[in-house]
């Protein structure tokens, strides 16, 4: 049965094909043919959610404390630094030859793309398409979609599924289509002009757009200033030039305390949160900056972070507020301050959403800020320091089952009679290193699961080596096996349970049962596996485990009591790695992790996690509270990188014991280079409350490619 759509949204929608349509002619006359034009545009449907974005965007809507807060942060500053001596033989080229200084380009590639982390996932296509036809401004979205379809015609952009932000700026340094198609330059002589993938050619593009915007080689964009008491502040205003000499007769004088030398030459008088903030005086330079993308606040935060990236302090004078603006750090702070307390506002990422707001104006009200109006400013960061510590994470206080001895003392496998492992091809009951394992051997990979403690303990897509380590110093059984996915549940971590009980949970130290087998048509094998019924435990556990070209693992935990329950849990992978000193963990930049080595302390993940970190080099025990998400671990030793994508997990946790810590560990010992973990779970703050009758989903997805 079809459902009708409403008829307005049907008419929208049939308005935008049309509207597509009459474009056709406008592309032929730029040269876009009629196949390409069709193969670019059938499957376009418009995405209205960019229309709200027309009047919202942050230049104009954020208070200036609150924009450059988070631009021109310490963090983006040493990033910067970092860039000027990686690219310092490629910026000295640029320099000589558009003669825009490094510390500029640099300060562009940072504002626009965090040093080109954060390039924009709307689909360009779709974007342009909508405000093309839809909205104001109508004109010129059209000339931009069309300025597309010519770039992706002629190959300089080759994925037609290109992302980009809301209004169609896209690549390294956030060209908009019709910019690159007249600046773009091919900076690593490769033929192509590719500010996507290419940092030569996004530099390069960039220093050409602000050489041909008027750049002025060796002069200052400005200089911050002050005002003489009773300053006219009406002739402020970057268009409203004067003689430089002018602005010295009315007593303006540098902010440092130096002398400004009287010249002839044009300068503007800039005051953008009025004559009680900071002032600055601005020359053709700024200009060339404002140019790129015309907004004050946009401009001053390139050439604010410019003078940071020179060894600058920053901005002297101090904005017209009470509640001057968070640098990302703080905001990240912030957000994890918020989560200890209790509030769900998803990942600690530093983006102040709804929910963060939210959270925000909860604790205002409690703490009697006024107004309670859900701003991310110094003030309620201050008041959520100062508080008394929150209450602890709510307890998983499990005690021991009264069948659990019984159960520990008999690691034999066990499988339900019903399922005949026979009529799956692949599957088999057998040994791996002397573990009784289910045994999977198909086109698509090699992987052994034990059935003590449900545990992958190997998994080898085709053609490549083992994902996961597994000790060659292992104990006998009953004692948990050391290496593959430990499976920790109903808690990870002692969490108000007494040591009586093991740590990391009791189902990685019982024999499980295989209770589902199959095998889909592509090859892949699916298992489904549970540990025996726990007594007095309202929780039940099942995890279903896909083995093809990739890793599925999905623990599904229900709660058959009349009682809300609170469990944490983790999928503790054992990741096989050349050398554990040389490994790096990508996607964990900037998130706030608790450190066990530091005592818990709350600290910043800066840039990509390895064990060479000074706060504690050589080892690592790191929970990242609220991150969620994806993760990549890169390998040069056995040159291959392994991606972890985590669905139902708000916690990540990073571990290797380091050298000092293996040698205490009987079953680790000198072999602690060859893994790394990286773990999926809810643990420490992030605990899981489920109501009677719910079912809760962890999910890992593990594939491996060569580097």
């Amino acid at each position: 049965m079809l459902l009708a759509l409403p008829l307005p949204l049907c008419a929208q929608d049939a308005a935008f094909q049309r509207c597509l349509a009459a474009m056709q002619p406008q592309a032929a006359a730029r040269g876009v043919d009629a196949a390409t034009f069709a193969r670019y545009t059938a499957d376009l449907q418009p995405d209205r959610t960019v229309l709200p974005l027309l009047d919202a965007q942050p230049e104009f809507t954020t208070p200036i404390w609150d924009y450059l807060a988070g631009l021109v942060d310490d963090q983006r500053v040493a990033d910067g630094r970092a860039m000027l001596a990686t690219r310092r033989d490629l910026l000295a080229r640029l320099q000589a030859q558009y003669g825009v200084d490094p510390e500029t380009v640099v300060a562009v590639w940072g504002v626009e793309s965090d040093y080109g982390r954060i390039t924009g996932k709307r689909p360009l296509r779709v974007s342009l398409a909508t405000l093309a036809c839809e909205g104001r401004r109508q004109d010129f979205f059209r000339g931009e979609f069309l300025a597309l379809l010519s770039l992706l015609q002629a190959g300089d952009l080759s994925d037609p599924q290109l992302t980009g932000s809301w209004a169609g700026a896209f690549g390294q340094t956030q060209f908009i289509p019709s910019t690159y198609a007249r600046i773009a330059v091919d900076g690593d002589g490769d033929g192509r002009r590719d500010l996507v993938a290419s940092v030569p050619d996004a530099l390069a593009s960039t220093a050409h757009y602000l050489q041909r915007a008027g750049w002025r080689t060796g002069e200052p964009w400005g200089y911050e200033v002050k005002l003489p008491p009773g300053f006219d502040a009406s002739l402020a205003g970057r268009t409203a030039r004067r003689p430089l000499s002018d602005w010295v007769a009315r007593g303006i004088a540098r902010a440092d305390g130096s002398a400004i030398a009287a010249s002839d030459a044009r300068s503007a008088l800039l005051l953008p949160a009025g004559r009680d903030g900071p002032a600055f005086l601005v020359f053709r330079n700024y200009d060339a900056i404002y140019s790129y993308n015309a907004a004050e606040s946009y401009a001053l935060a390139i050439a604010t972070l410019a003078d940071r990236l020179r060894g600058g302090a920053g901005i002297v004078a101090a904005w017209p507020t009470d509640d001057p603006g968070l640098s990302r750090a703080q905001r990240r702070e912030l957000q994890a301050l918020l989560l200890a307390r209790g509030h769900d506002i998803g990942a600690v990422d530093g983006m102040v959403g709804t929910a963060t707001r939210r959270a925000i104006a909860a604790e205002q009200a409690q703490l009697g800020l006024q107004p309670a109006d859900g701003r991310a400013g110094q003030r309620i960061l201050a008041a959520l320091r100062a508080a008394a510590p929150p209450a602890p994470a709510p307890a998983t206080a499990f005690g021991l089952p009264p069948a659990y001895a019984t159960l520990v003392q008999s690691p034999s496998p066990t499988t339900r009679r019903t399922v005949k492992m026979q009529d799956v091809p692949g599957l088999s009951l057998g040994k791996h290193h002397g573990l009784d394992a289910l045994l999977v051997d198909t086109p698509l990979a090699t992987a052994a699961v034990s059935l003590f403690g449900g545990q992958v303990v190997s998994f080898a897509p085709t053609g490549q080596q083992d994902v996961f380590w597994l000790s060659p110093l292992r104990a006998e059984l009953p004692t948990p096996i050391r290496g593959g996915t430990p499976v920790c549940w109903p808690y990870f971590g002692r969490q108000g349970q007494s040591n009586e009980v093991p740590a990391h949970g009791f189902v990685r130290t019982v024999p499980w049962q295989l209770v589902a087998a199959s095998r889909e048509a592509d090859g892949t094998v699916v298992l489904e596996l549970e540990p025996p019924p726990l007594q007095d435990l309202a929780l039940r556990l099942r995890m279903q485990l896909r083995i093809g070209r990739t890793l599925e693992q999905r623990l599904s935990t229900t709660n058959a009591g009349t009682q809300p329950v609170r469990f944490t849990e983790a999928l503790h992978n054992y990741f096989r790695v050349g050398d554990a000193a040389k490994v790096r963990i990508e996607g964990l930049d900037g998130l706030t992790f608790l450190d066990k080595n530091d005592g818990g302390n709350a600290h910043v993940q800066q840039g990509h996690w390895d064990l060479h970190d000074p706060r504690d080099p050589g080892r690592a025990d790191r929970l990242f509270p609220g991150a969620g998400g994806s993760y990549r671990l890169v390998d040069p030793g056995l040159r291959r990188r392994i991606d972890l994508q985590v669905d139902g997990g708000r916690s990540a946790v990073v571990w290797n014991p380091g050298e000092a810590g293996a040698a205490r560990m009987a079953d680790v010992g000198p072999h602690w280079r060859e893994f790394v973990c990286l773990e999926a779970a809810n643990a420490g703050p992030d605990v899981v409350e489920l109501a009677p009758g719910a079912t809760h989903t962890l999910v890992q997805t593990i594939s491996a490619a060569p580097l």
